[in-house]
């Protein structure tokens, strides 16, 4: 018995001298047929807990039942295998014998035998575990090495008071993280709703909803007239505000999609760069040169998502850039902003004008069909900045629950390193006061072998095997 480091009335022995048996389970094949007892294998024991109805049967015979039969407050630990080391607690008898892969320990009655669980969950249990196991692709730590395992032992009533108080504590941290779990649904929630606020805003804002009207304003259809003198327009005028006309695409947009050149993937990895390359959604890659200057509206031109949307189908690009054949390059004419065409693109439904289904396709005939509604240019300007300040807003509070959502996520691990440290405080003797009054782990060890010694070799005798 070792003291170092300890704190008084504490000893260091060994797994075999506070137990009465350590064997191994019994070797038979399971079956589904209701026929012998439950037998329990290394495979029905998940995150601390079994699953008794889907625990198989097995036959036994009857004068080796009483061998392996489990009893209340029996330990069983894995031997090999990717769970090797983990240990499950009986809490009361289901009619069961344990496989061979598994190894029982019956503890002496004098010790508590949580304790001696929480302490298969320590760290300076596992550490042994990692130490003393061998093989790789097939790990086992076998009876022997489990009976050496080293244990700190207070007084037997410290030991209650280490239970009470690490079930104590563990309880209150998993109500917290019951109740913080709960949250995690509400966020995907949130961020759900923040999506539909977007579209219902872009929705307002194109039928004249989301900002004032003013009649001093030069109407859209004196816009549209300037801007195509040549040209006899017809203009749709019904269901809109004051001012608003609706027209095709074609006739607010400058199309330069002959610019456009494709680049291999394995092209591009001979002139990568800081220049963006852009695809149907965004930005695939960056090449060392750039085929466009200036503002434009990228418009995705094939792909799923034409008609999934989960990603915008319209963005603005500016400054120096590169574009494939995925994407429709647009400018404005007539000082329309591009922030007020992408808003519309990405505020519709599509299908009217997407062709093909397996791969569906958005062509430039199609684009330039798009009948798009036009305010006055001041309205226009007025409505992208109220857009950029709503969504503005949106976005910080998408971001906000994404966060949240992440960190949610992590509690598991967060709470397993508490956990963790609170049983590496409990195994060193700092998480419930020492009772002077309390007999020595010194002496609780003495009656144990003396009593191993009355009974006999053979019976409460340590066995291991």
């Amino acid at each position: 018995m070792e003291k170092k480091g300890l704190p008084k009335g504490w000893v260091r022995t060994t797994i075999d001298r506070i137990s009465s048996k350590i064997h191994y389970g019994y070797t038979a094949k399971s079956t589904k047929e209701i026929i012998g007892p439950k037998y329990l294998r290394i495979t029905d024991i998940q995150n601390d807990s079994v699953n008794w109805d889907d625990v198989p049967h097995c036959k036994i015979p009857s004068k080796r039942y009483q061998n392996f039969v489990l009893k209340s407050n029996d330990l069983v630990f894995a031997r090999t295998g990717a769970t090797v080391g983990k240990s499950f607690l009986l809490d009361k008898p289901h009619n069961s014998v344990f496989a061979s892969y598994l190894i029982r320990i019956i503890l002496s009655k004098q010790i508590h035998v949580r304790y001696v669980n929480y302490f298969f969950k320590s760290k300076l249990y596992w550490t042994q575990i990692h130490e003393g196991r061998v093989g790789m692709a097939q790990p086992n730590f076998n009876a022997t090495k489990l009976s050496k395992i080293q244990v700190p032992l207070p007084p037997l009533a410290e030991q209650h008071r280490i239970v009470q108080k690490i079930e104590s504590i563990f309880a209150q941290i998993d109500a917290c993280v019951s109740r913080l779990e709960r949250l995690i649904p509400q966020t995907s929630s949130v961020s759900g709703n923040l999506a539909q606020l977007k579209g219902s805003v872009l929705k307002q804002a194109f039928e004249g909803k989301l900002v004032s009207q003013d009649p001093n304003d030069e109407p859209a259809e004196e816009l549209l007239r300037n801007l195509h003198k040549d040209k006899k327009l017809e203009f749709d005028k019904k269901g809109l505000p004051e001012g608003w006309i609706k027209i095709p695409l074609e006739f607010v947009t400058e199309n330069f999609d002959k610019q456009r050149i494709p680049v291999s993937k394995s092209q591009r990895k001979k002139m990568q760069g800081s220049i963006p390359y852009y695809g149907a959604s965004g930005i695939i890659d960056y090449v060392e040169k750039s085929i466009f200057h200036g503002d434009f509206v990228l418009i995705g031109e094939d792909g799923a998502n034409l008609l999934a949307r989960s990603t915008p189908i319209a963005f603005i690009a500016r400054g120096d850039f590169w574009v494939n054949n995925h994407a429709h390059v647009l400018k404005t004419i007539g000082n329309i902003p591009l922030e007020f065409l992408a808003d519309y693109i990405n505020s519709i439904d599509l299908s009217p004008w997407v062709t093909g289904t397996a791969q569906p396709k958005l062509n430039q005939a199609k684009l330039k069909q798009i009948p798009i509604p036009i305010p006055p240019l001041n309205e226009q300007h007025r409505i992208v900045q109220k857009l950029e300040s709503i969504f503005a807003r949106i976005d910080a509070k998408h971001q906000e629950m994404e966060k949240l959502e992440i960190q949610l996520k992590s509690i598991p691990d967060s709470i397993n390193m508490l956990k963790s440290s609170i049983l590496k405080i409990a195994f060193e003797g700092r998480l419930v006061p020492q009772d002077p009054n309390d007999e020595p782990a010194e002496e609780l060890l003495k009656k144990l072998q003396a009593k191993k010694s009355e009974y006999g070799k053979g019976q409460e005798s340590g066995h291991v095997g």
